[in-house]
This record gives structure tokens, C-alpha cells and sequence, in this order.
């Protein structure tokens, strides 16, 4: 999963990439309205959190943008604005959550998480699909009810998976959801993860469909 943080307070983004970083989360970070509305506009991203007093470009200004050209990604807005008529013109402007400043950073995992599984057509946390089972609120995956021991990078190409379970996931789409945009990756950084994960869950359950991209599956009997 990835998302786009816009925080003009330096030290609070870190602290927030840092704390997402930890949940496998790959977090871009924009320092000023502007900048957040070109990348939230340009770039693929699961979710993202969103300061309404930027330098520049007001939040609200910039979720107004993205909803205008059609971006429909989740947004959660975090702000140290705690008045009601803010938090009313946070959601007619198309937030999808609101939390206001100081926030406790497990609160923020857990409401994004949410935001991310709903957008994905997920009422509910867990995923199943055969013996593999994906918790979307806690993050946790279990094969055959033992927790299986992922890499970032693999995380977030099996939760990309698993959300759109039995669907085709283009190659493009896991290659820009695994990382953040100023990442250096191979040509074949891809192919390792699917065959290290294949190796994880069963060879069966990761499909393979040329030309597109890869699909998730029940293996077969």
C-alpha cells in the first residue's frame, strides 16, 4: 500500500512516515499544497493524508482539485483546525475522515487501514482466500492460522493482491503501489517478490496472467 502524506510540519511528517514505514506502509511526503496536488494527481496511490493549512495550496483547495479531475482515492484529513463548521467543509470539499491535531499515530494506522480495505469493497477485516487469510485492519497475514513472516516489499504486494482478490492486478499498478516514487527499482525487482511470496503461501496461489500482470487465487486441489 501507498500513500501520500502532505505535512508542511517537517518534523510530524517524519514522525508519521516513520510510524507507516513501520506498518509496511511506502509513504510519499509533500511539503506544500502544490506539490501534494501534482503527485496526488499524477501518481497511484492507495490513500492520503492531508493538512488543511498548507503553504501555497490550502488542503481543501487541493482535495477540491483532485475530486474535480476525478481522483477518487480515500483522504483523511489531519489538521489542528478542531472547529465544526472546518470539519463540515473538510467533508463537502470530499474528505473521507477527519482527525485533528495532536493525533496518536496507532489511530491513524488503524482509520487508514479502514479507508484503504472500504475503498477496496471490503466491509469486513479479513480477507480469505484458500489457506491464506489477510486481516486488513491489524495487517497481519496467516497461512493455515500461522502468521507468515513478510518483507515490506512483500507485504504490500500481497495486500495489493489480496484486495483485489481474483482479479488481474497489472504489473504497473504492484510496481507503483510496493514503492515510493523515489525509489531505485530493477527491471526484475517484480519477478523476485511474486517467486520469494510463491515460495511463502504456495505456488499455486499467485497466477501469473502474461502480458498484464498477476492474480490471486484459491489453489487448486
Amino acid at each position: 500500500m501507498r500513500v501520500l502524506l502532505v505535512e508542511d510540519d517537517r518534523l510530524l511528517a517524519q514522525e508519521i512516515a516513520q510510524a507507516l514505514r513501520h506498518e509496511n506502509f511506502a509513504v510519499d511526503i509533500a511539503s506544500n499544497g502544490e506539490d501534494g496536488q501534482h503527485l496526488g494527481e499524477t501518481e497511484n496511490y492507495d490513500a492520503a493524508i492531508l493538512d488543511l493549512g498548507l503553504p501555497k495550496v490550502n488542503g481543501a483547495t487541493v482535495l477540491r482539485a483532485w475530486r474535480k479531475g476525478g481522483r477518487h482515492l480515500p483522504v483523511l484529513i489531519l489538521t489542528a483546525r478542531d472547529g465544526w463548521t472546518d470539519k463540515v467543509d473538510g467533508f463537502k470539499a470530499g474528505a473521507d475522515d477527519y482527525l485533528t491535531k495532536p493525533v496518536r499515530v496507532e489511530e491513524l494506522v488503524m482509520r487508514l487501514r479502514a479507508l484503504v480495505r472500504r475503498a477496496a469493497g471490503h466491509a469486513e477485516p479479513r480477507i480469505t482466500c484458500g489457506a491464506l487469510t489477510f486481516d486488513a485492519q491489524t495487517g497481519v497475514f496467516e497461512r493455515d492460522g500461522l502468521p507468515l513472516k513478510l518483507t515490506a516489499l512483500e507485504w504490500r504486494v500481497l495486500a495489493c493482491l489480496m484486495l483485489r482478490k481474483d482479479v488481474i492486478v497489472e504489473r504497473a499498478e504492484l510496481n507503483e503501489k510496493a514503492y515510493e516514487g523515489d525509489a531505485e527499482v530493477d527491471s526484475n525487482s517484480l519477478e523476485v517478490i511474486i517467486a520469494r511470496l510463491r515460495r511463502k503461501i504456495g505456488r499455486d496461489m499467485i497466477e501469473t496472467v502474461r502480458g498484464r500482470g498477476y492474480r490471486i487465487t484459491a489453489e487448486t486441489p
